[in-house]
């Protein structure tokens, strides 16, 4: 088995994790291919193992990425994997860990499942952005896993975002900004702004307005084969647009289409998570402190 390892982060808690999970995979006779960047931060140890390798393109070949770190680590291995199917598993040395949903105690049963075959896989729709005119920055990833959300720059004034949906006129958001989030994306920025939880196999993207000036704007869910465009107008010439954890700075004469990437990312999962389990978990859904 071909297993790529990804992390961005090389504080002293993602690097104890590390080695476990290096020892797991070393003693199941894989072959392991370490980021570059990474692994170029590791000890002479890791480095001058016959087994180990590293990588900086990731091709068909690949039979699994490890993400160590935490959701964010996962969003830049996207940018890596792409269309080429290869399942992604995030161990989570971050906070809430809705992505990467293996935990630091678990690594070894977890990783062991999952060489074993005793593991599912659920598929991630992405949205995919294009713009007029064109913007260099988006050629090679101009595709999002959680959101693409445009947003103010250099003012504390709101900006006005036109949408359309489908070539059909929808409203002039007049906000902070206006997030555009797939189900995956839901538990994300999109929550924070008062978005709905969407479980992830739904076939929808939410609209969700960041602190709407005009209060009747609220979160709207649309089918995920919705074409949308977005224009933005305000007192600075340029606004922001971030895809994920990656923002590219735009003018105000661009129009932005959004829609259904044409392909999807496969997460995989032990057998006996599930997203309802996860909820509870990680959101204390329904928490009532009083029982």
């Amino acid at each position: 088995m071909k297993v790529a390892v990804y992390s961005l982060y090389y504080q002293e808690k993602t690097l104890e994790e590390f080695n476990v999970l290096m020892d797991v995979l070393l003693q199941n006779k894989v072959s392991v291919f370490i980021e570059e960047t990474f692994f170029n931060q590791l000890n002479s140890a890791i480095k001058n193992s016959s087994a180990v390798q590293k990588f900086s393109k990731l091709d068909e070949s690949y039979d699994l990425l490890i993400s160590v770190g935490g959701d964010g680590t996962i969003l830049r291995a996207i940018t890596l994997v792409r269309d080429f199917s290869i399942p992604i598993v995030g161990i989570n040395t971050g906070r809430l860990g809705f992505l990467a949903t293996i935990q630091t105690d678990e690594i070894e049963t977890a990783i062991e499942h999952i060489l074993n075959g005793n593991s599912k896989t659920s598929e991630r729709t992405l949205l995919s952005v294009e713009t007029n005119p064109k913007n260099e920055a988006l050629t090679e990833t101009n595709f999002a896993l959680n959101e693409i959300a445009v947003s103010r720059k250099n003012t504390t004034s709101m900006i006005t975002v036109e949408t359309h949906l489908n070539d059909e006129y929808l409203t002039s958001y007049w906000a902070d900004g206006l997030i555009v989030s797939t189900p995956t994306g839901s538990t994300g920025y999109s929550l924070s702004c008062g978005g709905p939880v969407i479980t992830p196999d739904a076939t929808s993207f939410v609209l969700t307005p960041i602190a709407p000036h005009n209060l009747n704007a609220r979160p709207l869910v649309i089918p995920d084969d919705t074409i949308i465009q977005l224009k933005v107008d305000g007192r600075e010439d340029q606004h922001l647009m971030s895809l994920d954890s990656r923002i590219v700075t735009l003018s105000n004469a661009t129009v932005i289409t959004i829609k259904k990437a044409s392909f999807k990312i496969k997460m995989v999962e032990l057998l006996d998570e599930s997203f309802i389990d996860t909820l509870r978990q990680k959101m204390l859904w329904g928490e009532d402190k009083r029982n």
